[in-house]
This record gives structure tokens, sequence and C-alpha cells, in this order.
């Protein structure tokens, strides 16, 4: 059994992330597997479908840029179909494949293949006409259209062309969609695009042998970070993104008793923090992409926190987990089914900053007791042989039982066009 993994980005995002860390899984139980990604994946600027698809938009919304991003139409895209990783493939697996990399008339290509088609959702759009995010709409329950993220939404709009489009796609119902959080399999099947539909719940995997608790000390010198200080991290690519939620952040540890409170920040392109945090010792450690460095930075935090608005299955979690760390979050999104409230972290009300700093305060009190149950869910649950043996059975679920993992040797490591 031979596995193509399809991915827009290789390591940029975490649904490139999660698929690129899947691969890494599948291949160490000895499943062949090739990746290919998009050609803008690694060449300086952006492929014609990209320009092609990002111009389509801009002129269905006036010219106005504010939704540039948040939606995708897949009317442009590559061929992969002519690589020969997608021929000797026995599973065609699809994870976040927008922004210009795969079309409709490729993904009807691989459907009409007669090929085994998994596709693991990251975010809504495989439910939506064009939204990654429904923001609280709820037509993609019966019909898209009339779309908020358009500047003219009217019942016939780009929303509404697309969602006919997915509706014909889906229709030989040959493919298995793959949620990474029970919320979003919830969410899945209240659409009326996966009614009748395959979907399974299977979550992102994690290396838990090179994410795992170091000495708390020691990282802490590594990375000249105060000994005698409480330290809370929080990652966030762009602090001023609402959906990071930094403001509800800076309100609850505003409120703590925070003399011995310092905030640790990984990332974080953005407005100045220590306007919003003027009593707070802040340590900026910038984007880093070394796992080795980034194992010890969650090491050496009492406490995690991940106030977003809006989440699947968030892979900082999954990681800060995996090293002991407690983890602090509001009740949204597959939050709450990683952390489990007061057992390995708390779980604050949506929104509310005066609950998330008594997360806090909770945590950085009880912070040996949880760590012990973090590590402990992150193997039982998250752990790349745990995760590879579901998406195998998956696999073997539509492909002849003659055909059998074997070594991935003879296949190259990452396609790329």
């Amino acid at each position: 059994m031979r596995v193509l993994i399809l991915s827009t980005y290789e390591k940029a995002g975490g649904a490139a992330i999660a698929a690129s860390r899947l691969r890494e899984a599948l291949t160490k139980s000895g499943v062949g597997t090739s990746m290919a990604v998009s050609s803008k994946g690694w060449i300086k600027g952006k492929t014609w479908a990209f320009v092609r698809e990002r111009t389509a938009i801009l002129l269905a919304n006036r010219g106005r840029r504010d939704n540039l991003y948040a939606i995708d139409t897949a009317l442009a895209g590559e061929d992969i179909t002519q690589l020969e990783e997608y021929k000797e493939a026995d599973v065609i697996h699809l994870h976040w494949v927008n922004q210009g990399f795969l079309s409709f008339q490729t993904l009807q290509k691989i459907i009409d293949s007669g090929k085994r088609i998994v596709w693991t959702m990251h975010d809504a759009w495989n439910t939506t006409g064009i939204c990654h995010l429904t923001l609280g709409c709820e037509a993609y329950r019966n019909e898209c259209g009339n779309c908020k993220y358009l500047t003219r939404p009217h019942p016939a709009d780009l929303s509404h062309t697309v969602w006919e489009k997915k509706r014909r796609l889906y229709s030989k119902r040959n493919i298995t969609f793959v949620a990474c959080s029970s919320w979003l399999m919830a969410e899945a099947e209240k659409s009326s695009l996966l009614s009748g539909q395959d979907v399974r719940h299977v979550p992102n995997p994690i290396d838990t042998d090179l994410f795992k608790p170091l000495d708390k000390a020691e990282c802490r010198r590594a990375l000249h970070l105060p000994a005698g200080k409480r330290l809370l991290l929080f990652v966030a690519q762009n602090v001023n993104n609402p959906n990071k939620g930094m403001t509800f952040l800076a309100e609850a540890i505003r409120s703590l008793d925070n003399s011995d409170v310092a905030l640790v920040m990984l990332g974080g392109k953005g407005e100045d923090m220590g306007g919003m945090m003027p009593s707070t010792e802040i340590f900026p450690l910038g984007y880093i992409n070394d796992a080795e460095t980034i194992r010890r930075i969650y090491s050496a935090a009492d406490a995690f926190v991940l106030p977003s608005l809006s989440e699947n299955l968030p892979n900082t979690i999954m990681e800060a987990m995996a090293c002991g760390t407690p983890c602090v979050g509001f009740n949204t999104g597959g939050i709450p089914e990683m952390i489990d409230h007061k057992v390995n972290g708390y779980v604050a009300r949506y929104r509310d900053a005066h609950d998330l700093a008594q997360g806090l305060a909770d945590v950085l009190e009880n912070n040996i007791a949880y760590s012990t149950h973090c590590r402990e869910k992150a193997v039982r649950e998250y752990s790349e042989t745990v995760v590879a043996e579901r998406y195998i059975s998956i696999y073997k679920s539509g492909v002849p039982q003659s055909q059998t993992p074997h070594a991935p040797q003879s296949i190259p490591p990452c396609a790329r066009y």
C-alpha cells in the first residue's frame, strides 16, 4: 500500500505541520509514503493558479482585500495527477489543499481514478461554500449563498457557485472525510454537503519521543529565562489577529497577583505587549523553527495559555501536553476535548478574561499534579503509533486485502513541482 499525502504547504501553518507529522508517523509504521506540496510552497512568489484565485476573489469583493485569505474557491490549481508518485499511489490523502494548489478539475480527476481517497479536514472549508470559519453562519447546513464574506452577497453569489461544485464533487460518495477533532466532526455532520458521507474522527499525531518533559531548571538556563519566576507561555504568529485573544490574556494577567509571573512569547509579531501589561515582565523569543529549542521552551514554562477565540485541534496544546506543561484555553472548538478541566489544565468560559485568570492561577498552583496527566494523555491519544494505526485502518477499509504495507525506501521523501 502506497500513500500520497497532498498539502498546500510542507511546514508552514498548523495543517501543514500536521500533514508532515502524519507522513513521518506512517513511515515509521512501515507504510510507503510520499508527499506533494504546491509549487508556491517552495518557490518564491506565487503560481498562476494562486494569482487567478485571489484575483477572482478581489473581483467578487469589488477590489476589497478584507477577506482575501479568509475564503477559497478551488477554481484554479495544479495538476498533480501527472506525478509518478500519484500514479504509483493506492491511497490519495488530501489535507489543506487551498490557495491555488488543487482545483475542482484536478479533484474530479482524483475521484474518477478509482483510487482510495481520504481527506483530512483542518477547518470548515470542506463543509461550506468558500469559508474556513463560519463565524456563526449556519447557511452551510442547507445551502450556501448570501455570504457575509462577500461585498455584494446574494442567493447565487460566489459562495453558492462553489457550494454547488462541491455538491457535485462529493456526489459519488467515495471519499472518507476525517475531522481532527470531535468538535469539527460534529460541525461536519451538520453540513448538507456531507450528509450521508463517510466522516470519521482521528486526531493529529505528535512525536512523543521528541516532545517530552525536560529538566525545567536546565531549560531555563539554556534559554536565559529567570529561575525564580512562574512562566506563562503564549504563542502567536501575529498578536494583532483578534482571533488569538491577546486582549483577553492581557486582562487576565493584569488581574493576577503577578509579582512573580512573567510572560514568555514565541512568535508574536504585532503591537507592543509591554503597553498592555506594564507591570509584567515579558520575554519575547521571536520565531523559532527548531524542534529541540521549542521543546525546551515548553519544558521551561509552568503553563501554556491559548486564549484563541476559534481553534480546531491546536498543535501547540498537543506539544505542550507532550512536554508535561499544563494548558489553559477557552471553551471553544477542539480545546475542551484536549484539556481535561482541572485534571491536566483548565478550560475557561468563552471570552471570559476573569475565568481565564482563574485558570492561570489554578494551573500555576497545581502545576506538578497536572503535568503528569498532560503527558499521559498525549502519549495515549496523540502518539505517532496510535494515530498511524487508526489511519492505516481507514486506508485498508477501501484497499484490496492483497495490498499490504511495505517499506517506503522506493518512494521519494517529498514530491515538489
